[in-house]
């Protein structure tokens, strides 16, 4: 049975937002490898990274279990460098 919410995550970070925006948008494939304590895998089903429509699916950590969501972007947003998932 699916389970419908809402995800909110805040990690400090020690970098500018045009660096976490460019991991985000083009580079999403390293996210495991940034941090392998909360993100596991990363996968695209449908479309391309960084491009609108995409289906991607994220195996994280959360309380110790290992969760997954399956997400379409919907929005990309350069001059803002903002990103919406749904």
């Amino acid at each position: 049975m699916g389970m419908k919410g809402k995800l909110i995550v805040s990690e400090e970070v020690k970098c500018g937002g045009h660096s976490v925006y460019d991991i985000f948008h083009t580079n999403t494939r390293h996210l495991p490898n940034i941090s392998p304590s909360r993100i596991k895998h990363f996968e695209i089903h449908k479309g391309e990274i960084g491009k609108i429509d995409s289906v991607v699916s994220w195996k994280y950590y959360e309380d110790g279990k290992e969760m997954i969501a399956k997400i379409v972007i919907e929005a990309i947003d350069p001059q803002k460098k903002s990103i919406t998932w749904k």
